[in-house]
């Protein structure tokens, strides 16, 4: 995974997590709440504002996200070139945690030509917050889950840095700022542009695809999308969030995040984030 460095011992008290988030994160907080229940007759129809009555169960999806904690979920990142990021983990909104695996996948000359010619060109443990990621190695022969494994990992085991501004480090942002201990505002989501798209079926469950509220300052039917937010969200009919998409510029494939649910057996490890 590029850009890993490690830490050098001499940085501050619990320099190993940063505490600037950027805009993107920011724009997935605000608008982490989407979620409708449409009716048959909605399943072909055009698309549109939410409703107020829409707007009012869509802005629970951010609480529901925080009252799951902790939640399974799946990030997918295209990073370019045909390398892909794929990580798995679990996520606690409660103190704005988690950790999983990664796993860096490319066809020939994606790793500088020194990978094989497809399939896996890296992987690890990952664990991030609300403010950097730190990244270590897998221990070997070691089938436990990564939240299991990552607590037998020292502090200074971990490769840190800040976000940039790549795929992966966007998603990281997006996800672990989506849960929140209240829900939204649903005026100020109807007012804000939240619109949607249609209805599909994920694994045999009903979900409404919304486009989010577009950015303070965009401009409705301006650019190629529309002036739509570069977010959308998939959410159930009692305000369950199963899948967020996030657009970036220039990238053909939107990374994609998905949720699968409270894992209750997870405990996330304190040893990344200890100060002793």
């Amino acid at each position: 995974m590029a850009r890993k460095r490690k830490t050098d011992g001499r940085t501050p008290r619990r320099a190993l997590w940063f505490r600037t988030l950027i805009g993107i994160t920011a724009c997935g907080a605000a608008v982490g709440g989407l979620a409708a229940y449409r009716t048959l007759s909605d399943d072909t129809a055009a698309e549109r504002p939410v409703t107020m009555e829409e707007a009012s169960r869509l802005a629970l999806s951010r609480l529901n996200l925080y009252q799951a904690s902790p939640v399974a979920v799946t990030l997918t990142a295209t990073e370019g070139g045909g390398v892909v990021v794929r990580v798995k983990g679990v996520v606690d909104y409660r103190n704005h945690r988690a950790v999983g695996s990664y796993q860096v996948t490319g066809a020939a000359g994606s790793s500088g030509g020194s990978g094989p010619a497809a399939g896996q060109l890296d992987h690890g443990l990952i664990v991030w917050d609300t403010g950097g990621l730190g990244l270590a190695p897998a221990p070997e022969g070691d089938n436990r889950p990564p939240w299991k494994q990552a607590e037998h990992i020292p502090r200074s085991g971990w490769s840190a840095r800040s976000y940039t501004t790549d795929p992966l480090d966007a998603g990281l942002q997006l996800l672990i700022g989506l849960g929140a201990d209240r829900p939204d505002n649903p005026l100020l989501l109807a007012q804000s542009g939240a619109r949607w798209l249609e209805h599909e079926r994920i694994d045999g469950r009903g979900y409404d695809r919304f486009a989010g509220p577009r950015a303070q300052g965009a401009t409705p039917s301006a650019g190629p999308d529309g002036g739509r937010s570069p977010l959308t969200y998939w959410v159930d009919g009692d305000g369950g969030l199963r899948r967020v998409t996030m657009r970036m510029s220039g990238l053909g494939t939107p990374t994609t995040v998905e949720f699968f649910g409270r894992d209750g057996r997870a405990k996330l490890p304190e040893a990344p984030w200890a100060t002793g």
